[in-house]
């Protein structure tokens, strides 16, 4: 009977010492899934892109814990197959959609700070579109849509003259191709008072957009045709107060009084024919109307190859203004303070270059996104040059920012932001104003000079080897120092090829 008893109690005992730690289990894993809980976030704007360059989708996790352990994928909402996959610590793309092959990369090492963001390199108009970044780890996933807009520059827009109407109004053609998304074409005078077009033809060839309007000008001015799209424009000026174009008016005039001195010449000798009179008089006549058709037949000739040397005339060569600027030579030395973790200034503040590993620790001076550095001594009345040599480096920007411009995070790199500079991305050149401004270039450039007149507001840049202007900005307001700002690019660069301070 006591055996009974006991074994009951003893039986009762167990039973609650599995219900106890059945629930310690349960508590346990409802923690341990809490602590492996996290967000995927990505940029709440669109990333705009444009086509050729390289751009980088955003995508990270809060908090910054590391993914190295879990599973990554971005992909495309509008198709099945993935656009990147990491997975058991390695890149499995085996399945990756086959127009994305080898343009993909995800960085390992920014891995462990959470950040999962995807480079893209030599940007498509196909790749426009919505692009999901899931991270799953054994308890736990999160993901972020990020929008990609592409942008594709199209040509410089060409300007040709197709004549003068009966009233003397100058007709000309503005067409430019290669652009997308469709780009707003305009015609402006001197004043940059838009004029209204003729005729507007827009076509889309493949993924690209050609657009051409005609106008007809009656008022001699300098006249602007301007194509834009979101980010990018490009410009073209005629100059109708040529005298080349005055006198082909001119000749217009002429030949059409000439065709009626010819009609009156014709009736003159029908009449003088019939009636036998004046013979000698008109003999005369008929030898001055034909001096004055040959002249205006040379005339002609004359006007119409200055015409075709004029319409092959694209781009206004500026004066060689380099030996001046040189006079305004400071020394500058990069402030490695200031410089991103990934980035190696020499010891004697002339070079930098990347490197993939953590040089040194973060910074509150230190750019953490933008592989920038600025320089130690900045500038703030008066006008000053130096010049940096960019040869075999495939990414980078230049030129000179405020004092107190973000160092943090996605920067625009625009006057409005404090950054007035010129870029390199893919062979193409461009510089951040009100919009972007593709720069058409003939050949590489391998070392850049930069003036600032701080007082007259100006910042340009040259192309040292051929002595020729590159691109200004003009009318800007400065109110506090400026300082020298030279970039490798966003996040990473893989040529190893330093940027170089020139004494």
């Amino acid at each position: 009977m006591c055996f009974s008893l006991l074994d009951r109690k003893l039986s009762h005992c167990v039973s609650e010492m599995k219900f106890i730690c059945l629930t310690l289990l349960f508590v346990s894993g409802i923690t341990d899934s809490r602590s492996e809980q996290y967000e995927v976030v990505g940029p709440a704007d669109p990333v705009f892109a444009v086509a050729g360059e390289d751009v980088i989708l955003p995508c990270s996790v809060k908090p910054n814990i590391s993914v190295v352990d879990m599973r990554v994928e971005w992909f495309r909402l509008d198709q099945k197959d993935s656009v990147h996959l990491y997975d058991d610590h390695e890149d499995r793309n085996t399945d990756q959609i086959q127009s994305y092959r080898g343009r993909t990369k995800l960085n390992h090492q920014e891995l462990q700070t959470g950040n999962a963001s995807l480079k893209l390199s030599t940007v498509r108009v196909s790749d426009e579109g919505l692009y999901k970044c899931f991270i799953q780890s054994k308890s736990w996933s999160d993901d972020v849509t990020v929008d990609v807009r592409v942008e594709a520059v199209g040509r410089p827009p060409v300007i040709t003259v197709d004549g003068f109407d009966r009233s003397g109004g100058l007709h000309l053609q503005c067409e430019s191709e290669g652009w997308y998304p469709e780009p707003d074409l305009e015609w402006l005078d001197s004043e940059g008072v838009s004029l209204s077009s003729e005729t507007t033809e827009t076509h889309r060839n493949t993924d690209r957009f050609s657009v051409k309007h005609t106008i007809i000008v009656y008022h001699s001015d300098k006249i602007h045709c301007r194509v834009k799209l979101r980010h990018h424009m490009l410009e073209t000026l005629i100059n109708t107060t040529n005298n080349r174009f005055i006198s082909w008016r001119t000749s217009v005039i002429l030949s059409s009084v000439f065709v009626v001195l010819v009609g009156i010449a014709g009736i003159l000798i029908t009449v003088f024919a019939l009636k036998n009179r004046a013979h000698i008089q008109l003999q005369d006549e008929h030898r001055k109307i034909q001096h004055a058709h040959i002249q205006l037949q040379n005339e002609k000739s004359t006007l119409q190859h200055e015409r075709d040397q004029l319409l092959q005339s694209q781009k206004i060569i500026l004066p060689k203004a380099l030996p001046h600027l040189r006079t305004h030579t400071v020394k500058v030395t990069l402030d490695a303070d200031t410089a991103h973790r990934h980035l190696i200034v020499t010891p004697d503040g002339k070079q930098v270059r990347y490197v993939n590993r953590n040089t040194v620790n973060e910074g509150n001076n230190r750019f953490d996104e933008y592989l920038g550095v600025l320089g130690k001594d900045g500038f703030s009345s008066g006008s000053f040059y130096f010049e940096v040599q960019v040869k075999n480096q495939t990414e980078w920007g230049l030129g000179v920012a405020r004092e107190s411009v973000n160092r943090k995070g996605w920067i625009d790199l625009s006057p409005d932001a404090g950054y007035w500079t010129v870029r390199r991305f893919n062979e193409s050149y461009s510089a951040r104003d009100s919009s972007y401004v593709s720069l058409s270039l003939r050949v590489k450039l391998h070392r850049v000079g930069v003036f600032v007149d701080y007082d007259q507001g100006l910042v340009s840049f040259y192309d040292v080897e051929s002595m020729s202007h590159i691109y200004s900005y003009t009318g800007q307001s400065f109110n506090e120092k400026l300082y020298p700002f030279v970039c490798l690019g966003l996040r990473w660069n893989d040529n190893p090829t330093p940027l170089i301070i020139c004494d």
